[in-house]
């Protein structure tokens, strides 16, 4: 059976072009754009090896070509691998993109950067979704086996004086996020808050957050934050 792809025009995006997907990969949206616009803020530019973890549709591999950077994405999903290559294609641009789980589809390689918006939400089952939507986003009853490797595989990844930029949720708590990057060497600051209403997977649990202390009022809000973390 051949997926069917679907476009999505992301308003407001800092990338023109159509971003599409096969059923089942995440869809480019606010965590999105926030780590774009860190991205070219924090100076990505002609030259810079950038390397995308989670790429999903390769949305945001592809801002940093535009920016000029070099880019290796790397995605774990088959249908997101194809997606992040056909959008490469169709913008004509040089983007690398392999399958793999995290930093070990490239041993021993290193970069100027790094970027992720992985899976962060917390879910009622511990283990990570091999196939199906929620996969891209469910990650482990706290939201954090995806952030905790990358945390952990940072370090080693970057060159010296090379930086991560993360995006996540409060509900998946940053707090361990700063600590795990510094207690790997690096120096984390969060540079960007922004509250959003419940999406459709945060609001279909909100019940079950709630009860698991994730929610501390009633609001339906969610927080996103970017960390970033630089390697002296």
């Amino acid at each position: 059976m051949t997926p069917q792809a679907l476009a999505d025009r992301q308003v407001g995006a800092p990338w023109s072009a159509r971003v599409l997907r096969l059923p089942g990969v995440y869809r480019p949206q606010t965590d999105t754009l926030l780590l774009a616009s860190a991205l070219r803020r924090e100076g990505v530019r002609a030259g810079t090896e950038v390397l995308d973890l989670c790429t999903g549709s390769g949305a945001l591999a592809l801002h940093a070509a535009r920016l000029g950077a070099r880019v290796t994405a790397v995605d774990i999903g088959r249908r997101a691998v194809a997606s992040a290559r056909l959008n490469a294609a169709l913008a004509r641009l040089p983007v690398e993109v392999r399958r793999g789980d995290l930093f070990s589809a490239l041993p021993g390689r290193s970069f100027d950067a790094l970027i992720s918006n992985p899976p962060y939400v917390p879910a009622p089952s511990a283990s990570v979704p091999r196939r199906g939507a929620q996969r891209a986003w469910d990650a482990g009853l706290d939201g954090r086996v995806l952030l905790d490797r990358i945390c952990d595989g940072a370090f080693t990844a970057l060159r010296p004086g090379g930086m991560l930029l993360l995006v996540q949720s409060a509900l998946s708590c940053p707090e361990k996020t700063l600590s795990r990057l510094a207690a790997s060497g690096l120096t984390p600051v969060v540079t960007d808050r922004v509250k959003i209403p419940f999406g459709p997977v945060t609001r279909g649990r909100k019940h079950w957050l709630r009860a698991r202390g994730f929610l501390q009022d009633h609001l339906d809000l969610e927080e996103l934050v970017v960390i970033r973390a630089r390697k002296e």
